[in-house]
């Protein structure tokens, strides 16, 4: 859309006169946002809309003369959606990569205008695009009398976390939440979101992955069952609700602006958000300035540990499950060059044994191997010692079924890569890793591999092995920071054995 600028106020095209020039909104540089009109009757639908949001007029189903009037009175601020200074700059998400912008000839500005390409999933951000957020009061959030309706127990060090994850929410201040696998990080929150939501405070628990999205909503949904709580990602139904309480995927915190007294990062560590400068930008344009935020991984970067030890990050570390026994510590085999196997249609022999008797002793496992391409041989393989052995990868159309009859017991074994290094959780399992020393087995990886095994109270322990064609470095930093897990919670009196 294009804009007239009169007495350094922003007219779109439709109400313009039309003996007024008109420009695409990131070409104008002398206008500002009226101030507040507090006598201004404001559109409670509008408000509740785009309140903490950063939208596109697209997204907005508000006619624009009703958002005009808004703008016109304070309540409603336009934005660049692309700054040009020089270089390219999208605001949504904060893209300054030239090659991750492209033009084309605009019907709406009429003449070649320039698109964000890195946030387009999120609807197109050009030249001539205005981002919308509101001025106004906020809305109002009354909470109830009982807000917390969990009745369960945290063991000794899941309280030491959550009383840390309180005091850095009520002092907005940000902690890293350094908790093992199977630690119970979601219960370890639940008494610093009731603090936050006492408070009035509104809270966001956002997460790389969809599936922990959909698996968190019904938790938080039964734990805090008089507060509203909503779950955004793609498709979701949730999506232009407001509630005190969110549970988002990180890319879909594109679309607010200082929304959050409380961000809570679940899996720091994973993909993307630990490699997607956006996501990260994301966070940092979604929460309020003064934000709390709360970091939670299992596998903090060494970058990160360094700064935890050098005590340069504030901290608190969870370095036992609640069931009392020590962490699975991986044991490496070498099995030879099993990439030569696979091409003579054989599996290296200990990991041939290795599987057979876990078939035998009606023992599930997995089978973790470095890549995609290789998964339907080894099933082939793996097939002519059971036929319910199946294979399973991130473009698998089959996956959720493949992961639900394991789930069930159906499969002794899958065939599986790193996109099953996290979420997938079975009683009583033993995993082996195939191609350790592959640079996709990164430490974090490998700890996350790790945490699959004993995580039950029933099972709490399993066979763990790394087969590989030479030790790596990651390999060996993955074993060390499990065994000062281990050493941590025996000093702390946290384990039994």
């Amino acid at each position: 859309m294009r804009f007239a600028v009169m007495d350094q106020r922003l007219i779109p095209e439709p109400f313009a006169p039309s003996s007024i020039n008109l420009h695409p909104v990131s070409s104008i540089d002398d206008w500002r946002t009226p101030p507040l009109n507090p006598s201004f009757s404001y559109s409670s639908d509008l408000q509740l809309f785009l309140d903490g949001k950063d939208l596109l007029l697209e997204n907005i189903p508000i006619s624009l003369s009703l958002i005009h009037q808004h703008y016109e009175n304070g309540y409603v601020s336009y934005e660049k959606g692309i700054e040009n200074k020089k270089q390219y700059r999208c605001r949504r998400c904060g893209n300054e990569r030239q090659d991750r912008f492209a033009s084309f000839h605009c019907a709406r500005c009429h003449q070649m205008c320039t698109y964000c390409r890195a946030c387009i999933v999120m609807g197109r951000v050009s030249e001539c695009s205005p981002l919308l957020h509101w001025n106004g009061p906020s809305s109002p959030f009354l909470p109830p009398d009982h807000i917390l309706h969990w009745n369960g127990t945290l063991s000794p060090a899941q309280q030491q976390a959550a009383d840390a994850v309180v005091q850095a929410i009520q002092r907005k201040r940000e902690l890293l939440v350094w908790a093992v696998c199977g630690a119970g990080k979601t219960e370890v929150l639940f008494p610093g979101i009731e603090s936050a939501l006492a408070s009035r405070k509104t809270v966001c628990i956002a997460t790389p992955r969809t599936d922990v999205v959909l698996e968190l909503k019904p938790r938080l949904q039964q734990a805090f069952a008089d507060v509203d709580v909503i779950a955004l990602y793609g498709g979701s139904e949730d999506r232009g609700k407001q509630a005190p309480l969110t549970i988002a995927t990180t890319h879909q915190l594109l679309r607010y602006y200082k929304a959050f007294d409380v961000i809570i990062i679940d899996e720091v560590d994973a993909f993307p958000y630990s490699v997607e400068p956006m996501l990260q930008y994301a966070v940092q344009k979604a929460k309020r300035d003064d934000a709390a935020v709360i970091y939670l991984t299992a596998t903090p970067n060494q970058t990160w540990q360094k700064e935890v030890k050098a005590g340069k990050r504030e901290a608190v570390t969870i370095p036992a499950r609640y069931h009392r026994h020590p962490l699975p510590v991986p044991r490496f085999e070498w099995c030879g060059n099993w990439r030569k196997s696979l091409k003579r249609k054989k599996l290296p022999a200990n990991v041939h044994r290795w599987i057979a008797k876990r078939l035998q002793e009606g023992k599930q496992s997995f089978l973790f191997i470095p890549r995609i391409e290789l998964i339907e041989e080894v099933v082939v393989l793996l097939k002519k010692l059971d036929k319910r052995i199946e294979g399973v990868h991130a473009e698998d159309p089959d996956r959720k079924e493949k992961v639900m009859r394991f789930r069930q017991g159906e499969t002794p074994l899958l065939v599986t890569t790193t996109i099953l290094e996290r979420g997938v959780t079975v009683p009583n399992i033993d995993v082996a890793v195939m191609g350790a020393e592959d640079g996709i087995f990164t430490e974090s990886a490998l700890v996350q591999i790790s945490g699959r095994v004993g995580r039950s109270v029933q099972f709490p322990s399993g066979d763990l092995v790394f087969f590989h064609f030479g030790k790596t470095r990651n390999m060996l930093l993955a074993k060390k920071q499990i065994e000062q897990m281990n050493a941590e919670a025996r000093q702390k009196g946290m384990i039994d054995g």
